[in-house]
């Protein structure tokens, strides 16, 4: 059954901004993501116990995302000018990778927020793929 909190005043269909589970409830969707409610929370929340992979938590990481690749000869390279276009191994609307530390961990799209560029994961990639 639907919540009263998700759906329109003025209707028996679910607010816009609703999802409807498989069971038939709906749930209001977030405005935005948080990365704070993942992090856990409360006493001892910031205590991990020795072995577990939380003491990676504040290992940095080079993270690369990757457009495309090509190959030029050196005097290609130093010709170079504003302007000039470099062919890249990739379609326009292919997905670009996410590397870290060089291994390929994702797909994704390139976005624009707010006049900066950012990428939306549209797969992470399998053991097969990394290897």
């Amino acid at each position: 059954m639907n919540s009263p909190e998700s759906m329109d005043p003025d209707s028996t269909e679910p607010a816009a901004d609703a999802t409807v589970d498989a069971d038939g409830t709906t749930a209001e969707a977030p405005e935005s993501f948080d990365p704070d409610q993942l992090r856990p929370h409360g006493p001892g929340a910031d205590t991990q116990p020795v072995g577990s992979l939380g003491l990676l938590n504040d290992v940095d990481m080079d993270v690369t995302v990757e457009l495309g690749r090509t190959t030029m000869p050196i005097r290609e390279l130093l010709a170079l000018q504003p302007g000039m276009v470099v062919e890249i191994d990739r379609n326009a609307g292919s997905p670009i990778d996410v590397l870290v530390n060089g291994r390929l961990i994702a797909r994704g799209e390139v976005v624009v927020i707010d006049e900066e560029f950012g990428v939306r994961l549209t797969e992470i990639a399998s053991s097969q793929d990394v290897a």
